[in-house]
């Protein structure tokens, strides 16, 4: 968990920012909001969690997959960044 305490500020701040939106999304439905308001600020708290899960697992796959010795060229971190990219695309939709 050495690379999570690396990012603990921006990660913390990530999910504060979730918390404000959920807490955003609790005030919309105390409110009896429209549907479509309250759904736009869920997907974008969603959003948000794909976005932090993303990071975690970017920052797993560097610290633990690949030998930091390793050249950038190498097929090893080659396939890792090809990973990250499909973690990404795949949260984002």
């Amino acid at each position: 968990m050495g690379h999570i305490a690396k990012e603990k500020a921006k990660l913390l701040n990530r999910i504060r920012r979730m918390r404000g939106q959920l807490e955003a999304i609790e005030r919309a439905v105390d409110a009896d909001n429209e549907c479509a308001t309250v759904l736009q600020q869920a997907t974008a708290c969603r959003g948000a969690l794909d976005g932090f899960i993303a990071e975690v697992i970017e920052d797993h796959i560097r610290e633990h997959m690949v030998d930091p010795r390793e050249p950038r060229d190498s097929p090893q971190v080659a396939a890792a960044e090809e990973l990250i990219d499909i973690v990404h695309q795949y949260l984002k939709k």
